[in-house]
């Protein structure tokens, strides 16, 4: 672990958003989902949802799973469970859905707990989805074209929300609680560790001053955690 990588998982780590979030209802295509996640990664985003009862395609390649590397994936079996987790931790959620009730989503603000609900390119939101948010928004357009490429129009709205934050202050401390932020660093700086760790349900360690586990590795009899992470 060098002291430059240690330092930079910190300082990404510190400006996480825990209350900024997709929704993904009915993104079913690899690339999409992938580009959704690295858009949300570029912004900060702790944690995405993804409805996976209307996934046609299990998203389970390695471009999708190198995508999260960086961002937690919570998946849901329905969006009706979806909305309401997010509802009960006080998110807004909005539907990117054109309509005539629809607003230009640079007119709101997107600094209190905001879900973006994205659906699929061809369908868009559906009725039963729109019923659980609490606003429909609007990309502009001046062409020919109605609408974006799905992963495109996330970007658009999380940047708008990323500027709206850092005019606000939101990305000046960290806003993660203690446990999930050492959780995820661990994660982040030792992912063949935090893996074994799951698989054997063992507790992480806590990490020392240079970033490296501070204790020997659980019921090994002194075993360092380097051998676990060559497999041994």
């Amino acid at each position: 672990m060098t002291p430059r990588r240690f330092a930079l998982a910190k300082q990404r780590l510190a400006q996480r958003q825990p209350d900024l979030t997709v929704l993904m209802d009915g993104v079913h295509k690899t690339h999409n989902f992938s580009a959704i996640l690295r858009s949300c990664d570029a912004v900060g985003v702790y944690e995405a949802h993804h409805v996976v009862g209307r996934s046609r395609t299990p998203l389970a390649s390695g471009t999708a799973q190198g995508a999260n590397k960086w961002v937690h994936v919570r998946r849901h079996r329905d969006i009706e469970s979806a909305a309401a987790a997010l509802h009960e931790r006080g998110y807004r959620l909005f539907a990117a859905h054109l309509s005539d009730a629809a607003v230009d989503f640079r007119s709101l603000d997107y600094t209190p707990p905001t879900a973006f609900v994205m659906g699929t390119e061809k369908f868009g939101i559906s009725d039963e989805t729109l019923g659980h948010c609490d606003g429909e928004i609007v990309i502009p357009m001046q062409g020919w074209v109605e609408s974006l490429n799905v992963s495109v129009a996330t970007a658009l709205l999380l940047f708008e929300a990323q500027r709206q934050r850092m005019e606000a202050g939101l990305y000046s401390e960290c806003r993660l609680d203690r446990e999930p932020y050492e959780q995820t660093l661990f994660e982040w700086l030792h992912p063949r560790l935090a893996q074994y760790c799951r698989e054997k349900k063992l507790e992480y360690p806590r990490l020392n001053e240079h970033g490296e586990p501070a204790s020997p590795l659980p019921g090994s009899s002194g075993m360092p955690w380097g051998a676990a992470d060559k497999g041994k």
